[in-house]
């Protein structure tokens, strides 16, 4: 069976058997987790097992995992920082901010593959512009060439513990006040000003082999009218023919208000797909994805199957085998011994 072109999420700690029918469905592809689904490490590593038993090749498994407010597994995990403490670092030290950004990918990656996770939706690409505050200290900085540098020490810290990363949100969510979970943002500048600030680290992402990127919910008029993750101009004229990106585009939740403009859940899926994404993310509400499973008619895509089976998670160490590790300790304990400001978690509803 191939891995299907649908992402969804679980409503709690254990496998139901209504759940188990969802993911064995064809156009099911993978599973993205929330904190709601965390309890303990032994009951997280069960459910990974109890996912990757239910077909082969076995499902993707997801979360966003960036540090911060967006650290969905807590308890038994290294806290993590939030990607703007990295880039102050950077500015006191180039050298110091550099090491604190692979090492803080490569511990946020190594934790979560000891459970069996494949991927985090990370590291987010948006420039921090003091304008919208659903990115906020998500950024690394405002600096566009800054933040490529550090995100690409970040995605080779990701790589090296075995894990994938994925870019977002493509082609920036950093200039619009609206956050795209409850509104349609617009970002009205011309796509020259987009390409030549907030596009500049996605296209050196892409070109240091970043392995998914994830589109905005976001609409920018002077390019199409229909938000990025929507639009084929964007996704397959832009990333994938100007850009060369070759990667996965996972959509960002379609069950968010940015996505309303597509139609019903069952059109929006659509839309995304054809618009050019690989996987679909359909969040906090299983009868949508439920719905979109009995109606949409969907051929496998041998390319998309392809950049999908390459988000599987590699070098997995146990959960007992990395605690014992030399590096993940010294790692864990130089991130825990940082000043980092307690953090308002931003829910199940922030990607």
């Amino acid at each position: 069976m191939s891995l299907g072109p649908i992402m969804l999420d679980l409503k709690g700690c254990t496998l139901t058997a209504g759940e188990r029918e969802l993911l064995q469905h064809p156009l099911t592809g993978g599973v993205i987790l929330f904190s709601r689904n965390y309890e303990s490490i032994v009951q997280i590593t069960d459910l990974l097992k109890s996912i990757h038993a239910v077909r082969e090749p076995r499902l993707l498994v997801a979360i966003d995992h960036e540090g911060g407010r967006i650290q969905r597994f807590r308890e038994d995990f290294t806290k993590l920082p939030a990607c703007e403490l990295v880039g102050k670092t950077f500015d006191d030290d180039n050298k110091q901010g550099l090491q604190l950004a692979e090492k803080a990918g490569w511990l946020m990656a190594i934790e979560l593959r000891a459970i069996g996770v494949d991927f985090s939706f990370a590291p987010v690409l948006d420039l921090h512009k003091g304008i919208s505050k659903v990115i906020g200290d998500r950024s690394f900085h405002r600096d566009p060439e800054t933040v490529a540098t550090l995100a690409k020490c970040y995605m080779q810290g990701m790589r090296r513990a075995g894990m994938a990363a994925v870019g977002k949100h493509f082609p920036g969510h950093g200039s619009v006040v609206e956050d795209s979970h409850h509104a349609v943002p617009s970002d009205s500048r011309r796509f020259e000003d987009i390409q030549l600030d907030d596009m500049v680290a996605f296209e050196r992402l892409i070109h240091a082999g970043i392995a998914g990127i994830m589109p905005a919910h976001v609409i920018y008029p002077s390019v199409d009218n229909k938000p990025a993750g929507f639009s084929s101009i964007w996704l397959k004229e832009i990333l994938r023919q100007q850009l060369q990106f070759q990667g996965a585009i996972f959509s960002d939740d379609i069950s968010m208000a940015g996505a309303e403009l597509a139609g019903d859940y069952t059109g929006r899926a659509k839309s995304a797909l054809y618009a050019g994404c690989d996987m679909v993310l359909v969040c906090n509400n299983q009868e949508a994805a439920a719905e979109i499973l009995e109606k949409f008619d969907y051929s496998p895509n041998p390319a998309s199957q392809a950049r999908l089976i390459r988000m599987h998670g590699k070098n997995q160490l146990t959960y007992n085998q990395m605690k014992k590790d030399n590096e993940w300790q010294a790692v864990a304990k130089e991130i825990t011994q940082l000043n980092i400001t307690p953090e308002l978690d931003l829910g199940d509803d922030a990607i």
